[in-house]
């Protein structure tokens, strides 16, 4: 039996270094992948196939361990939703999909990973599905602005907004038919959150809104002024 997790214990710290030294070296050797197009399709296709897997194996865990219930085991949480949406973007290129994985990807890890849901602690396998599945959301974003020369657009936030109201009744829904919380539109999670301070239910809704606009805003912008450095870097 793991220990419990712990918010911002030395371990939590720990890994979070980790991911912010991955993301600082995805930008740093940018141009080292640069890799020719047939093997850089292989690469995505097989981090597209371990999310999968990971995802499966967490829900045959689940099952094993009597956890998987209808009230909180579907992949309706945002960043379930997410990282089916990361690996089907890495399989298949759709640009389509890449503003998702950009804002509501990457916003949604950022959030998880700092503030984590999770109550196994390293190294029990469900650390490292919850660690593994959130930084390669992030990273794959990433490298789609980095690497692939994708450019993130105030369009794209709008789009991405409009994706996550039109989900909105869809989870209100589900939450009524199997008494459900997903994506916390019922209840905070009682291990606390960013939530905790957007007050009371059900306007912390409203405010999650307004929160999910400005985190989107502002990668847009940062991620946008990290693009211009890395086209200058590499004389574009």
């Amino acid at each position: 039996m793991s220990a419990p997790f712990v918010m911002f214990s030395t371990i939590h710290i720990a890994t979070l270094c980790v991911i912010l030294a991955l993301m600082i070296s995805l930008f740093t050797f940018r141009k080292k992948f640069q890799f020719d197009m047939q093997k850089t399709r292989r690469i995505e296709r097989g981090i597209a196939l371990s999310l999968i897997g990971m995802e499966i194996l967490y829900h045959v865990w689940m099952v094993q361990s009597e956890r998987w219930r209808l009230v909180d085991s579907l992949p309706l949480e945002l960043c379930s939703l997410s990282l089916l949406v990361t690996a089907f973007l890495l399989w298949t290129g759709n640009k389509h999909v890449v503003d998702f994985v950009f804002f509501a990807g990457i916003g949604g890890a950022l959030q998880a990973i700092v503030t984590p849901v999770l109550d196994m602690d390293f190294p029990h396998f469900r650390y490292f599905h919850f660690f593994y599945t959130h930084t390669m959301i992030i990273l794959t974003g990433l490298y789609f602005i980095w690497i692939k020369g994708y450019r993130p657009t105030f369009k794209g936030v709008v789009k991405t907004m409009i994706v996550l109201n039109v989900l909105l009744p869809v989870i209100l829904l589900v939450n009524k038919l199997v008494d459900g919380n997903y994506m916390f539109l019922r209840n905070k999670p009682e291990n606390g959150s960013l939530l905790d301070v957007l007050g009371p239910y059900p306007w912390y809704i409203l405010s999650l809104e307004a929160v999910a606009f400005l985190i989107f805003t502002l990668l847009w912008l940062g991620l946008r002024k990290s693009t211009r450095q890395s086209r200058s870097v590499s004389g574009d």
